[in-house]
């Protein structure tokens, strides 16, 4: 159990703290959601949490076999709903690894990032296609 506390600052501003380490992160609401948008915006910790984990659970791989992924990159684009209620439409992720695209673990790593825990997390409603390229 990780337990995470967030308290509301004002002006649309909240602090979040992670137990363990006492690491604070802020969001703010986005400019077209009333906010000012000077923060991460809670949506946008979800896109940024889902490239990281995707790396993360590929990095775990990669070390049980030896390999070097260092330099390792993704984009995630994040898409809102424009009708209905506010949520996220869709995580488009292209992850950029410096290993050659015929590498004997190239099935092994790309179901890594297709099964982390926060792709495995997201609501089936959200596009969550994810691109691969291997630059190695």
């Amino acid at each position: 159990m990780v337990e995470v506390t967030a308290r509301y600052e004002g002006d649309l501003r909240c602090a979040a703290m992670h137990g363990p380490s006492k690491t604070t992160i802020f969001t703010d609401a986005p400019v077209d959601n009333h906010g000012k948008g000077e923060a991460f915006s809670p949506t946008d910790l979800v896109a940024a949490a889902l490239p990281a984990c995707m790396m993360t659970i590929i990095g775990i791989v990669a070390n049980r076999h030896g390999i070097d992924v260092r330099g390792m990159h993704a984009r995630t684009e994040k898409v809102m709903t424009t009708d209905g209620p506010r949520r996220i439409k869709s995580l488009c992720t292209t992850i950029t690894l410096p290993l050659a695209a015929d590498h004997a673990q190239r099935e092994l790593f790309e179901n890594a990032a297709h099964t982390c825990p926060v792709h495995k997390s997201l609501h089936p409603d959200i596009h969550a296609p994810i691109e691969f390229v291997w630059a190695g």
